[in-house]
């Protein structure tokens, strides 16, 4: 019975979630947080500079400039289809790495802001996952030999 319903409701669901407009806005709001990074790291350089010696990463300016790049051409790639997997598989690495560096929850001490790293920590993890599914997904039909890469 469980199986019979849930083929109904996959019957209704799929030409709705399967579909390419779906699947763009999936990919835009998946990116929107390295989007709206780069954007507003570009429009305020001096903040993402002060941001980069907040954590140690120097020479600050050029690498704020990556940074910058980065998250805005990454994203692109994954929401045009323009080497996606590469894209996908580079800003899961990024949010892994950039998580370990700013959300470093265990060295604080108990109480409501080591919570909220914590739960951030997580989250992001969830994100590069995300990505990690999309890169796996693309390279899966890759692999098969499909070249509807949009």
């Amino acid at each position: 019975m469980l199986l019979r319903m849930e083929a109904k409701l996959a019957g209704v669901c799929t030409p709705v979630f399967t579909s390419h407009p779906v699947r763009w806005l999936g990919l835009v709001a998946l990116c929107s947080i390295f989007i709206l990074s780069g954007v507003t790291k570009l429009m305020d350089f001096n903040a993402a500079v002060a941001e980069m010696e907040r954590y140690a990463l120097l020479p600050a300016r050029p690498i704020a400039a990556v940074v910058i790049l980065f998250q805005l051409s990454a994203s692109v790639m994954v929401i045009s289809g323009f080497m996606r997997w590469i894209g996908a598989l580079s800003l899961a690495v990024f949010t892994v790495a950039a998580t370990f560096i700013a959300l470093r929850f265990w060295e604080m001490p108990m109480g409501q802001e080591r919570f909220m790293a914590m739960n951030f920590f997580f989250e992001h993890l969830g994100l590069a996952g995300a990505f990690l599914l999309v890169a796996w997904y693309d390279l899966h039909k890759w692999r098969r030999g499909e070249t509807d890469w949009s």
